[in-house]
């Protein structure tokens, strides 16, 4: 089969696509025709050799979707039925999804039922489920105004299109570059807030804050709170990892709260709920970029790229 593999850390130039075996079955895993997947920035993060439990040579992917190509599971996981699978260490302890077959865990694999194309579905998994997650721990309700920071991220993206969905909030996204802010306008973000060294060039606050940014900018949310206010911090875009010398008594205003969401908790009902509240509301789910298996180094290189919007998804 074709596969992505990284032999050293480095650029998108250590992206090799090469021939290698395709894996065959054992106990309790089951193999996956891969269809297409999202790429991430926590692969970037990998491939430059800042993931230090990564060894080398692997092929990277924390998320693939396609059909049951060979299986240990005939009830659950029949062969051609239409699956997703991401995180569990997928791409980092073990070959992820930049190939054209994928050996999974059975647990790590989601049977779904959907109508969307491949390239649709392969935008969903690890974004739109993170956003998803975040939105419920957020607890919207109507009359919200709700601040997505890092908001031209995959996820951002994912998030501004989904909170309208999911309640009559006024969205609001940060951006540190103002020419995006008809792109953020397109996907349903209602006002736009440069965003310049880690600080809000505005001192509106709201009563709900996603925060994709993370610690680098956790402590700056938490002050941007109503009260009643909750900060979710999920996502590291800002490149830091930690809430160093935090004193949450302090730092944390009186009745607001921090909380986050983590994706590699994935819950089977709740990624179909995704999937259904995609299809009844309309939600385009399309990447704003598709490349080839044969072109991952240049959607590694748009997804670093400072001009980079949204989505991005490889296809076999």
């Amino acid at each position: 089969m074709q596969a992505v593999v990284v032999r050293h850390p480095g650029g998108p130039e250590v992206l090799e696509t090469v021939a290698v075996l395709k894996p065959t079955v054992k106990t309790g895993w089951t193999l996956i025709q891969v269809k297409g997947r999202g790429i991430n920035h926590s692969e970037i993060f990998t491939r430059q050799g800042e993931s230090p439990s990564v060894k080398f040579p692997r092929i990277l992917g924390i998320e693939a979707v396609g059909i049951i190509a060979d299986t240990t599971d005939e009830q659950r996981l029949p062969v051609g039925q239409t699956v997703v699978t991401f995180m569990g260490e997928m791409g980092r302890a073990y070959d992820g999804g930049y190939a054209e077959y994928v050996l999974v865990p059975n647990g790590q694999i989601f049977p779904v039922t959907t109508r969307l194309s491949w390239a649709e579905l392969a935008a969903v998994p690890e974004t739109y489920y993170t956003a998803y997650g975040a939105l419920l721990g957020l607890r919207l309700a109507a009359g919200q105004q709700l601040l997505i920071r890092g908001g031209t991220s995959g996820v951002g993206v994912a998030a501004s299109k989904l909170a309208h969905a999911m309640a009559n909030v006024t969205v609001s996204a940060t951006t540190r570059d103002v020419t995006k802010t008809s792109q953020l306008a397109a996907v349903g973000v209602d006002k736009i807030i440069q965003e310049e060294g880690n600080q809000l060039a505005t001192a509106v606050k709201f009563d709900r804050i996603l925060d994709l940014i993370g610690p680098a900018t956790v402590p700056d949310s938490l002050q941007r709170l109503n009260p009643g206010g909750i900060v979710s911090s999920t996502g590291q875009l800002g490149g830091q990892w930690t809430l160093p010398e935090f004193e949450p008594i302090s730092e944390i205003p009186n009745d607001c709260y921090l909380t986050s969401f983590y994706s590699g908790d994935v819950d089977g009902q709740r990624l179909q709920d995704l999937l259904q509240v995609i299809t009844a509301h309309e939600i385009d789910v399309r990447p704003v970029k598709t490349y080839l298996l044969s072109e991952m180094q240049a959607a590694h290189a748009y997804l670093e790229g400072q001009h980079s919007f949204g989505k991005v998804v490889v296809l076999s």
